[in-house]
């Protein structure tokens, strides 16, 4: 991020995201200011009235008429408050609508890892809760902000032009009110950062809390966790206390003090007027034009926290929207061929070399082939799938299908030659249907149904409360392991991509269900370069080339039979598999 973009105060920089939404701000001021124009005249249509009272005026139409006038003033101004209002909030909801869009877009580009690193309670707090919640500061600030600004300057300027002396006057609480505010300001950054970073906190542990409260009861952690939570909540609502506590005196004595004009106003220009050199009829309109005149500072000062917090938010969006992303080209089209090579691939979540999980990997991966992917947990054979399936970038050496590295290729281009079936899958909280049209969502009814039927979960839909219309609930909660497998395996067999990885596509499949999904795998596969991850050595036996992972290298790599032959690590897994098996 350049520096002139560190500058930019958060208004100046979510203002410069409206883009084609700018014309309706610009509306929005024009009408707060003619706003201004109806709520400042009643204050000149009351001094006509003080006037002709003093001056003896008794006709009752007089006082009539400007009582209507100063109606329809305040008609015309709470017309134009609103229309003002409604335009800006209109404009809004659109801006902020992009923004998130834009960080959800931001999200898929960006590599997985980044991603991960980063809380799932925080982004969603940011990308939900927090950008709805300044909607309604950032919709009244632009309008608002300009009418109270113009209303007492207007005002002061008008007192000035009848008397100098009483424009001053008017004056004389600001400075000390300003010092007050002054001192109610010192400190409040070390206690704003303190509550946003215990607010953070709370709302990770909330997150936390309640999606591991399976685990909490089973492992009879309620006690722990709930303190956890409950200390978290505690610290959180002191960080505010705190800070209202060190603050309230001095912005109470400011709140009051500024507004309290009429405690210069009166004892000055009674002063005045018994020397003469102030009419009677200009103290009283100076009276009358003081009442309000330093309410609209104070409104704006009410902001104070409301900016600070929207710069707060909008930091945190743009740290998603300034987060380095996966580099590909816009357009183009990926190679016809799919045979694929990973040339001394290197990887590291972070940065710094120590933390490098990939030394030096090298295979290829002939079109149309079956190859498989071994080793102890923690090897690596994930990282080199997800990497495959261009999850992420590598760190050092390259991958390519067809002779192309899949960097110069468009991401859209090369996801559509991928099926992606892990033993994590996530299903989203719509109806099965939904789910696996997603592999392909321009399919029909039919198409996903045949889908379904291919990959043997046809039957145990149809058995759902609502069949294919069921909701799978949040991470498809409302199914099993195996079910939600199976849907899965039925998405990638829609999505019809030359390519398929596999990893540990039956993790969470009984033996009688594991039978089902690897005939659903193998018409998933047909004529297809396969690539599997397995721990049941079993299921891999066939396979044209097993790489045996270890420690982030190629350990050793043949057919089944050749590895056996070599009496190392794969011999030593296949022994044990068959011994587990065995036993079982």
């Amino acid at each position: 991020m350049d520096e002139n973009r560190k500058s930019q105060s958060p208004i100046a920089w979510v203002l410069g995201q409206t883009g084609d939404h700018g014309g309706q701000y610009v509306l929005s001021v024009i009408l707060a200011v003619i706003g201004v124009a109806f709520s400042v005249a009643p204050y000149f249509v009351v001094v006509g009235i003080v006037q002709g009272l003093m001056n003896g005026q008794q006709d009752f139409a007089f006082y009539m008429g400007k009582c209507l006038i100063m109606a329809a003033l305040w008609l015309g101004r709470v017309l134009f408050h609103a229309l003002s209002t409604a335009t800006s909030h209109r404009a809004t909801f659109a801006v902020l609508g992009e923004i998130r869009k834009r960080c959800t877009e931001k999200l898929a580009r960006m590599p997985l890892g980044t991603v991960l690193t980063q809380s799932s309670g925080a982004l969603k707090n940011t990308l939900v809760e927090r950008i709805d919640s300044i909607e309604t500061t950032l919709a009244h600030i632009v309008p608002e902000f300009t009418a109270n600004l113009l209303v007492p300057v207007i005002i002061e300027i008008y007192i000035f032009t009848i008397d100098w002396r009483m424009g001053l006057a008017s004056l004389v609480t600001v400075p000390i009110g300003m010092f007050s505010y002054a001192l109610m300001m010192l400190g409040s950054g070390d206690f704003y950062q303190h509550t946003i970073t215990a607010t953070k906190t709370l709302n990770d542990t909330a997150v936390e809390y309640i999606n591991g409260i399976q685990v909490i009861k089973v492992f009879g952690k309620t006690k722990s966790s709930y303190d956890r939570f409950v200390h978290d909540a505690y610290e959180a609502a002191h960080s505010f206390i705190d800070w209202m506590r060190a603050s309230i005196l001095p912005m109470t004595f400011a709140m009051v003090v500024m507004p309290s004009t009429m405690v210069s106003v009166l004892p000055i220009g009674g002063l005045l007027v018994k020397n003469g050199s102030l009419s009677p009829q200009d103290f009283v309109m100076v009276i009358i034009l003081s009442v309000g005149l330093i309410t609209p500072f104070v409104t704006l000062m009410s902001y104070s926290d409301d900016i600070r917090t929207m710069g707060t938010i909008f930091e945190e969006v743009r740290a998603i929207l300034d987060a380095p992303e996966m580099v590909r080209p816009e357009e183009g089209n990926a190679p016809e061929k799919n045979d694929l090579e990973l040339k001394d691939v290197h990887f590291s979540y972070h940065p710094d070399a120590d933390s490098e999980v990939l030394h030096g990997v090298s295979m290829k991966i002939p079109e149309g082939s079956f190859v498989a992917l071994v080793g102890p947990s923690g090897s690596g054979k994930s990282t080199i799938a997800r990497l495959i399936a261009s999850l992420w970038d590598v760190t050092g050496g390259s991958i390519s299908i067809g002779g192309r590295d899949i960097r110069d290729i468009p991401q859209e281009a090369y996801a559509d030659k991928i099926a992606f079936v892990s033993q994590d899958n996530y299903l989203f909280n719509m109806t099965v249907r939904e789910n696996i049209r997603l592999g392909k969502p321009s399919a029909t009814d039919e198409e996903v149904e045949e889908a379904a039927k291919m990959s043997g979960c046809h039957d145990f839909i149809m058995s759902l409360e609502n069949g294919y219309d069921t909701l799978v609930g949040s991470s498809g909660g409302h199914l099993s392991g195996g079910e939600r497998q199976r849907i899965s395996i039925a998405r990638a067999m829609l999505k019809a991509a030359p390519v398929v990885i596999l990893d540990e596509a039956t993790a969470y499949t009984d033996p009688e269900n594991e039978a089902v999904i690897q005939r659903s795998v193998s018409k998933l596969t047909e004529g297809k370069t396969l690539i599997v991850i397995a721990h049941r050595l079993s299921t891999i036996v066939d396979a044209d080339r097993i790489y045996v992972v270890k420690d982030g290298r190629i350990h050793e790599e043949g057919t089944h039979e050749e590895l056996l032959a070599h009496h190392d690590l794969y011999e030593k897994m296949w022994n044990a598999h068959m011994e587990v098996k065995d036993n079982g």
